[in-house]
């Protein structure tokens, strides 16, 4: 379980008396994530997720995330939206650490997306890239293109522990993205992280996304290559071309993407595919001795890396 500090009842109590939540009737923690702990909370004014926020995210970072969230929510994006306590604050502190409190939403993520729920969450993405132009903060994308040489020289070692050789193959990617990275592409607010888990469907259809907390400022067109990686191939690792199209149709429903985009959507991919290989490999040897948490397998991505590296089977059809 994702949980790396426990809350106790005198604890929750305290922190709920700031808010106009009423009285708790129900608190858990849940199971989903790594990087923070989650906690489903009901109370006698209705549902919540109390997030306290751990390991990699930064709290200078917390303001950007809360302020967007609170931003899409204002302009009709189905997104959690945080609740302020009683004197408008939306950031806390609980046992030392940030913590927020957000309203639930319904809705059901899926594990086996269909073509369906591809355009969907296609869809949805562009339009939570609509939603959030004009958000007048702004924050680097600090696990971007710059940032995965930096990040990879303290994994070389791991790197070949878990697969002898692979630290000089992905030493070529970076090579390869060092030459031939785009630029120029239209750029805005991305969420960097919709992965299916954090996509609520409603009777099929798009009802929500969550977890904002790698939101940043990048390349539009990137958030979609990242998308696709996490959308878009089977579990023995092939590429789902069909599922690919439709993503990319739904996102075309709202938002058509330049030519110089889709150009560019093959690299865009692969180099998404790098930045969650690198960051589960240090997940992989970094997450603290007893931990209620399972942290994901890097070799998924390094599967897919190899996809990337040979070319989407497809790819130009839809890119």
């Amino acid at each position: 379980m994702a949980v790396y500090t426990d809350i106790t009842d005198q604890e929750l109590e305290a922190f709920l008396a700031d808010f106009d939540v009423g009285r708790a009737v129900a608190f858990k923690g849940i199971a989903e994530g790594v990087e923070n702990s989650n906690f489903m909370l009901e109370t006698s004014a209705g549902r919540y997720i109390l997030t306290v926020y751990e390991r990699r995210v930064r709290s200078e970072d917390l303001p950007f995330f809360l302020g967007l969230m609170q931003w899409l929510a204002m302009r009709g994006y189905p997104s959690a939206t945080p609740i302020a306590d009683r004197s408008g604050a939306t950031l806390k502190t609980l046992r030392g650490k940030p913590a927020a409190l957000v309203a639930f939403l319904p809705g059901l993520s899926v594990r086996r997306p269909t073509v369906a729920h591809c355009r969907e969450a296609g869809e949805g993405l562009a339009w939570l890239h609509q939603a959030a132009e004009g958000f007048p903060d702004h924050r680097v994308n600090s696990l971007g293109h710059a940032a995965w040489e930096g990040i990879f020289c303290s994994l070389t070692d791991a790197a070949e522990a878990l697969k002898p050789g692979l630290s000089s193959v992905i030493r070529r990617d970076l090579d390869l993205f060092a030459r031939c990275w785009p630029r120029d592409l239209p750029e805005g607010i991305v969420h960097a992280d919709y992965f299916p888990d954090n996509v609520f469907f409603i009777d099929g259809r798009f009802g929500a996304s969550i977890d904002f907390y790698f939101a940043a400022w990048d390349q539009l067109a990137y958030d979609i290559g990242a998308a696709v990686n996490a959308w878009c191939f089977e579990a023995d690792g092939s590429f789902n071309l069909t599922r690919a199209q439709a993503f990319l149709e739904g996102y075309e429903r709202r938002r058509p993407l330049t030519k110089e985009e889709r150009a560019a959507l093959p690299i865009l991919a692969h180099g998404a595919a790098l930045r969650f290989f690198l960051t589960r490999l240090n997940d992989w040897t970094a997450t603290p001795a007893g931990a209620l948490v399972r942290p994901k397998d890097p070799l998924e991505y390094e599967r897919k890396l190899a996809v990337h590296r040979e070319g989407l089977p497809g790819f130009g059809a839809w890119s």
